[in-house]
């Protein structure tokens, strides 16, 4: 019987000055799981010295199958790339700043081979050492989400295993606009959890900024819900009642000659008014946007140059 092949992948950007104890940290657990391998690296348009020192540990390892995409495309965009070259009968997807622990890996592997389960998710039992701007941003990020999608995100990560079906189910969807983790709960196959602690980076920064943080916040919430857009109608509505009811008002008020100046009445609706339409406007742009994302249909990576796997 054909021992089983697991294949990790993992996005890389300016990762270089720790990727090495990483990797090295990252074969030891795997060395556990008495499996056959593959890591599959992606260096998502690194500007530091990372994809050299792919290159160099390619030379060490067979194991190692690497991509290096032309420019930065984004995390979610260098996880397609990764499970579209994934062979493995199970798929690990993890971070390579440390913050998932490698050494979480053997269970993961041992609740995917004892049961009938197509996903092993790992959930955060806190967030780590975060600024509390960050946390509470998360927390309402997930909280308008879950309310939203009618999905339950809590602690999600993107640190998971999925089995060869769900992968294939995974890369079925073929949108522009990735959120990993919210595409592998919609699928709802059968999921376990583990809990982990985020433990701190052990080298460098993190690159995730406050602005691509609202990206991928406004990237979730239009794929998974039309709900502002149904806001957007529903408000009009109880401004046209309202509207009608001053309007009957005031001709009455008018009729009976008792009519008042109001000048600071109008200026205040005026502005309710239109700040509301430019809100509407922007919700509506933001799915618009998405929209025209998707027909342009452009891909969603281009690799630069690549590493061939082999057998590990």
């Amino acid at each position: 019987m054909k021992q089983p092949l697991l294949s990790v992948v993992i996005p890389v950007f300016r990762e270089g000055p720790q990727l090495s104890s990483f990797l090295t940290a990252l074969r030891n657990s795997l060395s556990q799981c008495n499996l056959s391998y593959e890591l599959v690296l992606v260096d998502d348009g690194s500007p530091d010295d990372t994809w050299r020192i792919i290159t160099s540990e390619a030379k060490s390892s067979q194991a190692i199958c690497a991509l290096r995409l032309t420019r930065n495309f984004g995390k979610e965009s260098a996880l397609c790339a990764g499970l579209e070259h994934a062979r493995g009968d199970a798929v690990i997807v993890m971070d390579a700043d440390g913050q998932h622990p490698p050494s979480l890996i053997p269970e993961m592997v041992r609740m995917w081979q004892r049961s009938e389960v197509d996903i092993v998710e790992a959930v955060k039992r806190r967030r780590g050492r975060e600024s509390l701007s960050s946390k509470l941003g998360a927390l309402l990020f997930y909280f308008i989400l879950n309310k939203l999608s009618g999905f339950h995100f809590k602690g999600a990560s993107d640190f998971k295993l999925m089995n060869r079906k769900a992968v294939n189910a995974w890369l079925e969807m073929h949108e522009r606009n990735v959120f990993f983790r919210g595409m592998t709960v919609w699928m709802g196959f059968t999921t376990v959890q583990i809990p982990f602690e985020v433990v701190p980076r052990s080298a460098g920064q993190s690159t995730w900024s406050v602005l691509n943080r609202v990206k991928l916040a406004l990237v979730g919430i239009t794929a998974f819900s039309s709900f502002p857009l149904h806001l957007v109608t529903f408000a009009g509505v109880i401004f046209l009642a309202l509207s009608v009811l001053l309007g009957l008002e005031t001709l009455y008020l008018k009729v009976t000659g008792q009519a008042v100046s109001g000048f600071a009445t109008v200026i205040l609706l005026e502005l309710i008014i239109g700040s509301f339409l430019m809100i509407s406007l922007g919700i509506i742009g933001e799915y618009l946007a998405r929209i025209y994302e998707e027909v342009k249909g452009r891909p969603r990576y281009l690799v630069k140059e690549s590493i061939e796997p082999h057998a590990g």
